[in-house]
């Protein structure tokens, strides 16, 4: 098949290359700070040295060996077990893509008007994931602020497992929460599904340190033969280097630590790593996401490509006030470099005001731009019978292709046509008042989820969850 596509590379082999060395060099001789005793005892025995100054020194050997042993591809499963989505690091042709995550304000469909996020927004949001196709996967859309704080994470997990049958990607700050967090899931939809359905979210602290709270919940999630997710947030310019190229350095740096605990902890334990890359403005005190932020996301994808380790990358979430121009301008580009280059997962769609407000409006416009890149994306065929060469031949020149055998064939296949805005003319709109695309955008995602169906066993889960929750008490 001669088929036209587009694809895009940022790094060649030598760059890939280099970027390595130069990531091996900083764990070999500036090491990693490791906070907790368990996690320094364990990289002492795989290093055979005393470890001072809680200071680990990473040597290559031992890098190398857990890039080998981590598996290149990872299957999630939805929570009846039927196929969830792939990460597959030698075969990224169609990029995941989830919404979330851990907004502490939720942002009015209608009005833009942003409140406090509620367990209801919870449940809104979740499933509003749900019944939206371009989303494989629901990351912890918020955090609730209208309950006690010791309970805020568990009731939200509950309402995400009542709400979705999607994977889960899994935010949980505390260990001991985290903890309560997975027996929960264990009683409410069984120990299989918890393990193939949940997917944790982990993070180090930037530049290079090990946090107590994230290797301990690594420990925790890789006892149960779970997956789990490694991702740093660096800012150049503030917790990286200014530059480009050293944020990459580093920051793979840190990703390949994390990689090496996560195999010392069980070899061959299914790893998904990644970075998001924001640049500091020291005038505003403030991160952004920038055109080389998309850039240095590309170029840590294909280093995971490199490693046969699946990616988590960026989801363009910036300083929109809504679905609004400025939110849409880093979405398209985040959305349509992604599905072009090589990031596997995009979980974290549909925040604004900096990942402080969760958007559904924002979350359906993406939908909309997930949508056209992935028609973009599947490209064009130059076989002969796709372009018809004889019948161009023998039509000539004027000719009307109407009625031709091609067009007759393919007429019915569908165009690109939007669930959202209506196709009319100048005329008609004009006769309509001329409404506003946001307007339309707003009352089109307003009515989604109005409408959107309750889950079949909702009531069931919330039921014997909230039992659960009360024996914690």
């Amino acid at each position: 098949m001669s088929q036209v596509k587009a694809s895009l590379n940022v790094l060649n082999q030598e760059q890939i290359q280099k970027i390595h060395e130069m990531a091996v060099t900083i764990l070999e001789k500036t090491g990693i700070r490791v906070d907790d005793p368990n996690a320094r005892a364990i990289f002492k025995k795989a290093i055979g040295q005393d470890i001072k100054n809680n200071k680990v020194f990473i040597p290559r050997k031992l890098t190398e060996w857990a890039i080998n042993a981590s598996p290149s591809k990872i299957d999630a499963l939805q929570r009846d077990g039927l196929p969830g989505f792939t990460l597959d690091s030698q075969n990224n042709d169609q990029s995941i893509f989830g919404i979330g995550v851990t907004n502490l304000y939720y942002q009015d469909p209608l009005t833009d008007k942003v409140t406090t996020f509620t367990r209801d927004h919870m449940a809104r949001a979740t499933r509003l994931g749900e019944g939206l196709d371009e989303f494989n996967t629901i990351a912890t859309p918020g955090v609730i602020q209208d309950c006690r704080s010791e309970e805020a994470e568990l009731i939200g997990f509950l309402e995400m497992l009542a709400n979705t049958a999607k994977p889960i990607t899994l935010l949980i700050s505390e260990p001991e929460t985290f903890e309560k967090c997975l027996s929960m899931c264990d009683s409410l939809i069984g120990e299989k599904a918890t393990q193939t359905s949940i997917i944790p979210y982990f993070n180090p602290i930037t530049p290079l340190i090990l946090n107590a709270e994230t290797t301990i919940k690594m420990e925790q999630t890789v006892s149960r033969g779970m997956p789990f997710i490694f991702s740093n947030y660096g800012m150049s310019g503030a917790t990286c280097p200014i530059t480009p190229g050293g944020t990459l350095a580093l920051l793979t740096a840190e990703l390949l630590a994390g990689l090496v605990y996560g195999q010392l902890l069980n070899e061959g334990t299914p790893v998904i790593l990644g970075s998001l890359p924001a640049a500091f403005d020291m005038k505003k005190m403030q991160s952004y996401y920038t055109p080389q932020s998309m850039l240095i996301n590309l170029a840590c994808g294909e280093m995971m490509t490199h490693y046969k380790i699946p990616h988590c990358g960026t989801s363009g979430g910036w300083m929109g006030r809504g679905p609004d121009l400025m939110a849409g301008s880093m979405l398209w580009q985040n959305h349509l470099t992604s599905i072009l280059g090589s990031p596997d997962l995009v979980p974290f769609v549909g925040n604004n005001f900096d990942s402080l407000a969760f958007s559904p409006a924002t979350v359906v416009y993406a939908a909309e731009i997930i949508r056209l890149a992935r028609d973009f994306n599947k490209g064009f065929s130059l076989d002969p019978d796709e372009v018809g060469l004889e019948e161009i031949i023998n039509l000539g020149p004027g000719a009307s292709y109407l009625t031709s055998n091609l067009t007759m064939q393919k007429f019915k296949e569908p165009l690109t046509k939007s669930k959202i805005w209506p196709f009319i003319p100048l005329e008609k709109w004009q006769e309509q008042g001329e409404p506003k695309v946001g307007k339309e955008l707003r009352e089109y995602t307003h009515a989604l989820i109005e409408e959107l169906p309750t889950p079949d066993n909702h009531d069931r889960i919330l039921e014997t969850g909230e039992e659960y929750l009360q024996s914690l008490s």
